[in-house]
């Protein structure tokens, strides 16, 4: 009777709690303090359900930024659609059956072209968007940009519309390429409830209605009394809607809070782990985090993938080669300081079977050694010190970016595939 009574109580209990659970859950569905003037229809059509639960923190403003972005996308669509067809001979043709051939032939072979840029970038440089999808969501625009540039200059040079015509769709079909595998990553990021057909169809909401918002305003600046004749002002128009809309795209990518750690984020929290003890959380480093700048340019400088024979110099000593393997016989990778350089510069060679987090140890040592590294001492003694100083603070780095909210699972910091060193005794 007693164990009656205790099972009773155990199903009550497991009937109050999923009760509660799903009353949070639908009290959560969709209410937003920010969204509370808008009507629940749209809120439904537009917002994944369970919006805000569903979804990362940072989708709502994503999304409210992207909406502008894409207006002003479709805006300078339409701006730029209006030179090509002018150049291709649309209104000046007399209606001829050849006529109207020859603007179709020019107009796909320029499409055809342009196809080649998507087959590029896709089979090339297919492992780039998971490590920085906001750069190359920034660069894509960028690359756009220059491209509608290209489509502009047919209406001046209508003779030469299929190289100039070709070029721009070559150049969008880049972009393109950039665009579409970054934005899946990011829809990705939003998805943390396994949700990504939800907000990849949401999404499309949110794009198809500012494209016809970008469209309809477009149409309206054509109507512009004078605007059509003129060519200085088209281009103006055009050259003004597209700052904005890359002014607007970087806002909406400085908006994103990613919880994984590549390499610009790994750079900014072994910096600060060194310098403070501490590591910033995801909000502080993913506004910190510089969206536009190359790895290349970047502070202190290192250099992945760098064969042994250069590590070496033109010396290439069998003792300097022993003592470097005995050094790092317990790292995956082997870490110099480039002497010949006046510019503090690192080189690292991995070896076989190295992972992420050989990459990010080996950024730790690189930043330890750029504010310790003395000139005046034995290098190979600093190096020495340096690993055993990574060896006392590595595990602690790791569990301070653990508590800071970091995905320390999701390490996107790739291994160079070309050059690699086979474990060999010393």
């Amino acid at each position: 009777m007693l164990d009656d009574d205790d099972d009773d109580l155990q199903i009550r209990a497991f009937l109050e709690k999923h009760d509660s659970t799903s009353n949070e859950f639908q009290g959560s569905n969709l209410s937003d303090p920010n969204l509370s003037w808008l009507p629940q229809v749209l809120k439904e059509f537009m917002l994944p359900a369970g919006f805000p639960g569903s979804v990362s923190d940072d989708y709502l403003q994503y999304m409210l930024l992207q909406f502008p972005t894409n207006v002003t996308g479709w805006i300078c669509h339409t701006l730029v659609t209006s030179s090509l067809l002018k150049a291709v001979g649309v209104g000046s043709f007399s209606g001829t059956a050849a006529a109207a051939s020859a603007a179709a032939i020019r107009w796909v072979s320029k499409d055809g072209i342009g196809a080649v840029g998507r087959l590029f970038i896709g089979g090339r440089f297919g492992n780039l968007f998971d490590d920085d999808p906001k750069q190359w969501r920034m660069y894509a625009d960028f690359i756009g940009s220059a491209g509608s540039i290209f489509d502009l200059t047919t209406q001046v040079y209508p003779a030469y519309f299929l190289p100039l015509a070709s070029l721009g769709n070559l150049a969008k079909a880049v972009a393109r390429g950039l665009k579409d595998p970054s934005f899946r990553v990011i829809q990705n990021h939003f998805a943390i409830s396994g949700n990504l057909g939800e907000v990849s169809a949401k999404e499309e909401v949110w794009e198809v209605t500012a494209q016809l918002l970008g469209l309809s305003l477009g149409i309206l600046i054509l109507d512009t009394p004078g605007l059509v004749k003129s060519y200085p002002m088209l281009v103006s128009t055009w050259a003004s809607m597209r700052l904005l809309h890359l002014w607007l795209r970087y806002l909406s990518l400085s908006a994103l809070q990613f919880n994984t750690i590549n390499l610009k984020r790994a750079r900014m929290l072994v910096q600060s782990h060194i310098l403070q003890s501490r590591v910033p959380g995801c909000i502080d480093c993913n506004r910190d985090e510089n969206i536009l700048l190359w790895q290349r340019f970047i502070k202190p400088r290192i250099i992945f993938g760098v064969p042994m024979e250069e590590m070496l110099g033109s010396g290439r000593s069998t003792s300097m080669l022993k003592t470097l393997l005995r050094l790092y016989a317990r790292e995956k990778y082997i870490l110099v300081v480039n002497q010949q350089q006046i510019d503090f510069e690192v080189f690292v060679s991995f070896k076989v079977g190295a992972t992420s987090v050989s990459v990010l140890r080996s950024v730790w040592q690189t930043y330890w050694l750029h504010e310790n590294l003395n000139v005046s001492e034995d290098i190979f003694d600093q190096l020495a010190k340096s690993l055993s100083m990574m060896d006392e603070k590595f595990n602690e780095f790791i569990q301070q970016l653990d508590k800071g909210g970091w995905d320390i699972h999701q390490i996107n910091l790739r291994v160079p595939k070309e050059i690699s060193i086979d474990e060999c005794p010393v």
